[in-house]
């Protein structure tokens, strides 16, 4: 999952639990500040807290397979 799919994933759940950005950090246990990195899609955050968040929804990060024709020549 890219940081663009999770970023959307945690702000339409929050949305459509009806919860606001500070409301839904202060019930993952996480700050406000992480919480909108998070939905802003930064690329570097904290595993375990980007699971506090998706606990909350019932999911949790784990391996994904990847497209092997979008590695690009660095990789292959």
């Amino acid at each position: 999952m890219s940081a663009e799919s999770l970023a959307q994933f945690v702000a339409k759940r929050r949305k459509s639990l009806k919860l606001t950005q500070p409301q839904l950090a202060d019930k993952a246990g996480v700050g406000l500040r992480f919480l909108r990195e998070l939905e802003a899609g930064k690329p570097t955050l904290r595993v375990d807290k980007v699971n506090d968040v998706l606990r909350l929804f019932g999911h949790e990060l784990g391996p994904v397979p990847m497209d092997r024709n979008n590695l690009g020549d660095a990789n292959g």
